[in-house]
């Protein structure tokens, strides 16, 4: 971690004060880069003598936003090239959203923090699921909403959205609606366009949804310890077992898939065959306040999930 030297004066003296500059890497969106400066002003707060400077990185996914995520291969399109930057030493920490995370670890790379979570529910801008005519248009580039949607509302229609979050809030189709994370829009100081927050029980958000998580080099004790005063506990352990419940389904899982741990420690699950009309799903929950078996209990019920999908 690069530093610099100032000085203070006194009537008699110089003391030279060295101050830790810590070179955080995200990517420019302005979802990502608001993000980044809260994980930033986070660490000032906690560690006055550190000063924190953004180090912006295109990654895959923003490089190719005209290509349908569900077609764009293997995971990480998001932060691999963030990633990256820190393994090349350009930069100290990475900031992700946590859903964009592979569950396996980066080589050279471990997560030092898992930010306090914000609201991590979907929702609806432009009309509410009651409001949607028969046949309505739903705009969302996410294959697990559609699954969840259509579920509920066989008769959607759906097209695909992607961009950053001014982008898809003026694509909202005549008549229909778009899916957004609520905690994107808090990010942004957006959430009065929301019209419904849909109900997590039945809508189950994307794994880790709503949280931000930081990375830093392995073995990089001083970087560690910095990016550890802001963890928050209690969004630690409900993202690690959702994680847990992911990770047994294969980091290269496609399927539409999601799972959330609630405030009351109730981890839901949702696994679907398909986003089509004729698709196969399992919602499943359990109760994960035992934290020596919490996560077993959530790679059991991916093992259960992925077992009677298969018996469908």
């Amino acid at each position: 971690m690069p530093c610099a030297t100032s000085f203070i004066f006194t009537d008699e003296h110089e003391i030279p004060v060295t101050q830790k500059i810590l070179r955080i890497a995200t990517r420019p969106s302005p979802q990502a880069r608001t993000q980044a400066q809260f994980v930033a002003d986070s660490i000032v707060r906690e560690n006055p003598e550190v000063e924190c400077k953004l180090v912006f990185v295109e990654s895959t996914g923003d490089q190719r936003a005209d290509v349908p995520l569900h077609q764009m291969a293997g995971q990480g399109i998001f932060v691999k090239e963030v990633q990256r930057a820190v393994l090349d030493g350009r930069a100290d920490i990475a900031v992700h959203s946590a859903k964009d995370l592979p569950t396996i670890t980066e080589y050279g790379l471990e997560i030092g923090a898992w930010c306090a979570r914000r609201d991590a529910r979907d929702a609806l801008i432009g009309n509410s699921l009651q409001q949607l005519e028969q046949g309505a248009t739903i705009a969302t580039g996410s294959v697990r909403r559609r699954a969840q949607l259509r579920a509920m509302r066989p008769d959607l229609q759906f097209v695909e959205l992607r961009g950053n979050i001014g982008t898809r809030l003026e694509k909202v189709p005549d008549g229909g609606a778009v899916v957004m994370a609520v905690a994107a829009l808090e990010v942004l100081g957006l959430t009065e366009k929301i019209t419904e927050v849909l109900d997590p029980e039945f809508f189950v958000p994307m794994v880790g949804q709503g949280c931000v998580a930081v990375e830093h080099r392995f073995g990089d004790l001083d970087t560690q310890s910095i990016v550890q005063s802001i963890d928050h506990k209690a969004t630690r352990y409900a993202v690690e077992i959702e994680r847990a419940f992911l990770s047994v389904l294969g980091s290269g899982c496609s399927l539409p898939v999601g799972a959330y741990v609630n405030n009351q420690n109730v981890l839901t699950t949702f696994l679907a065959s398909d986003d089509t009309a004729q698709a196969r799903s399992i919602s499943m929950q359990a109760e994960v306040s035992d934290e020596e078996n919490a996560t077993l209990i959530a790679a059991q019920l991916a093992r259960t999930s992925r077992e009677q999908m298969g018996r469908r």
